[in-house]
């Protein structure tokens, strides 16, 4: 069976060269803020903690503050926590995102019914 026609609205803001935010570091967010560790959030996004670890490094020097604050591991083990700035940014993020495709939707359902039917 075909699948129908779908809409992907990706935003990116970018700060210079670098990707300051978009789909995949708001989920990487999101997931640091349920897991409590950036270890744990890649595991459950199955992203190396290497990329993950690289990701957050981009937020932290994007923004004019840190989207996450880490603690070193040792005896009780180390973590990570979205600052406050963080969820500001996630939620706006997000804000976003909901607001295009809600806007979108109209001028989706005209332009999808100008595509050929799936085969």
């Amino acid at each position: 069976m075909a699948a129908s026609p779908a809409l992907k609205v990706k935003i990116q803001i970018y700060h210079g060269d670098d990707i300051a935010m978009g789909p995949g570091k708001a989920d990487l967010l999101e997931a640091i803020a349920t897991h409590g560790s950036i270890s744990a959030a890649g595991r459950a996004l199955g992203m190396s903690y290497r990329r993950c670890w690289m990701l957050v490094d981009v937020m932290n020097r994007c923004w004019a503050d840190p989207l996450v604050d880490t603690t070193q591991g040792g005896n009780r083990g180390g973590g990570a926590d979205v600052t406050q700035t963080g969820r500001q940014v996630l939620r706006l993020y997000r804000a976003m995102q909901q607001m295009i495709a809600d806007q979108a939707s109209d001028e989706w359902a005209a332009l999808s019914s100008l595509l050929r039917p799936p085969r």
